[in-house]
Order: structure tokens, then sequence, then C-alpha cells
């Protein structure tokens, strides 16, 4: 069991909810002598400027993370704390919340099952990306979700030619790739048809987006090999995406390199929650 003596806290400031929430999970903490440091947006929205602490020095004094936002939010934060390993409990003020494990009602509790050891920690498996360009690396990156290589606005297809730790597998014509982990089997590849993946699973994932060709099917790969992806295209609006997020241009002959990260990210879930559930909760609209 984690001895909790400090909880950092980050919240999405285009929540109109964050604040109120961060208002009392503060007080609560306090109530339970638990120190309590709060990024710098956070802190003066709240009048709380002598909590205030950058986020790339949680590491040195906090034990756990709470985030207050979407798991856009949760996501951003795991890349810039990825070095670090801190477990983070998100809650949810977005939409869907799947990597969420609460919600503001229920603030009171999760403290509490917090300060009691009342949780499990997830390790959940990152991407490592780089761009090589005429055999020089210009760029690199970490993903939680997935890493997406595309065309931008314009009409024509991007060729993707992938080898996977030097062997050939395939050259997909169309709107581009995503690489995810099993976390982003629920994202970006879901919605091109790429399959759910349970979490504890190390495996990296390759979904075509609008493959021209009936027979390009998502593939489910080991998470030791190494991909490789040259881009060729009749244009040059072509871009490399991570988590969604952040973006990096690309141009003709590329090659984008994609590995499993030295880095994880460990996230706090309930013990009786289970994925599954959250699957049919979250994604199917289950009530019971």
């Amino acid at each position: 069991m984690l001895v909790v003596t400090a909880i950092g806290i980050v919240a999405n400031e285009q929540k109109t909810k964050a604040w109120s929430v961060a208002k009392e999970l503060v007080r609560l903490l306090e109530e339970k002598k638990v120190g309590v440091h709060i990024d710098h947006v956070v802190a003066s929205h709240i009048g709380r400027q002598e909590l205030a602490l950058p986020i790339d020095k949680f590491h040195e004094v906090v034990d756990i993370i709470f985030v207050l936002g979407g798991d856009g939010t949760l996501i951003g934060l795991a890349r810039e704390i990825a070095p670090y390993q801190i477990p983070i409990l998100g809650i949810n003020l977005g939409n869907l919340g799947f990597l969420s494990e609460s919600e503001p009602e229920d603030l009171p509790h999760a403290v509490d099952r917090i300060l009691s050891g009342e949780y499990c920690v997830e390790d959940r498996m990152m991407l490592h990306t780089e761009v090589i360009r005429k055999n020089k690396h210009i760029h690199e990156a970490v993903a939680l979700n997935d890493v997406g290589i595309a065309k931008g606005s314009f009409g024509r297809m991007i060729k993707c030619s992938v080898y996977v730790d030097d062997l050939y597998v395939a050259t997909y014509n169309g709107d581009g790739l995503i690489i995810s982990t099993p976390t982003g089997s629920t994202a970006y590849s879901l919605s091109a048809g790429g399959p759910i993946v349970v979490p504890y699973i190390n495996a990296i994932l390759l979904t075509p987006v609008a493959p021209h060709s009936l027979t390009a099917r998502p593939l489910v790969l080991p998470a030791n090999e190494e991909i490789h992806v040259v881009i060729d295209a009749t244009h040059n609006d072509l871009g490399l995406t991570i988590d969604g997020q952040l973006g990096y241009p690309l141009e003709v002959d590329d090659e984008i390199v994609i590995r499993r990260s030295p880095h994880i990210t460990s996230l706090i879930k309930w013990k009786e929650r289970s994925f599954f559930e959250v699957v049919r909760k979250k994604l199917q609209g289950e009530n019971g």
C-alpha cells in the first residue's frame, strides 16, 4: 500500500466546473492533513497561490495526482509526467470519461478510498515515435493512446508502406494509419474500425483509416516489435498526430518509427470495477 503524504491537483481550465471541484478537493485533503500541491492555473483561480507548484516539479513531492477534466486532460498529463510513473486518478468533468474513475459527486468517497488504499494501479503501456527524414532523426514524442499518420484536408490519399522488424507487411492506400496502444483501442482506432483490446494485454494495434481496399484490416502486433512506416503521396498535406493533441508536419518519403516506450502511465482504478463494465456503460450505454 502506498503511503500518501501529498497529492497534486491538475485541472482543465476550460471546464466550468473545475474550480468548484478543485476547491472542494483541497478542502477535503486539508481536513485529512494531506499535503496539497496544485498547478499555477488552478491556484490562481481558487485563490490558493501558496499551494502552487509547476507540474514538472510534481514528481519531487507528490505521491498521486488527481486530474479534473476529461480523458484528453488526463492523456495530456500522462505524456507530461511519463518519466516519473506517478499514479493518476481521473475525476471526470468531460463527456465520456473512459479513463476517469470517479465523478465530482463522489469526491469524499474517492479521497477516503485513496487514503485507505482501497484501489489498484494499472500500468498502461505507451508508445515512442520518431520521425526520420533523409536519414536524420528530426522529431520524437511519447503517446498514451495513439500515433496517427494522415493526410490533411486535401482530398487525395496517402500511401503508407509498413514494415515490422524489417519484414514488409503491406502498403495501405487511404486516409492514413493509426498505431495505438490497448488504452487507445477505445479511442480513434475504434472509430476507424479497430478492435477493443483489454488494457492488460501488451500489444500494438495498426488500424488503416478509410483504406482503398476491401482486404485491408486492422492488425494486432506483439508489443516488442518495432513498426516502420514510409509515407508517399502526390501532395504535401501530411501530418503526424500524437494522442490527437499534438501535431507535426510530415513530408513525402519520411519514415516514422513506432515502438513500445520505456515509460508507462499508472492509472488508479477501483478494485470492483472491471474493464468490461466500463465498456458496457461508456460505449454501449448500459445503465445497470
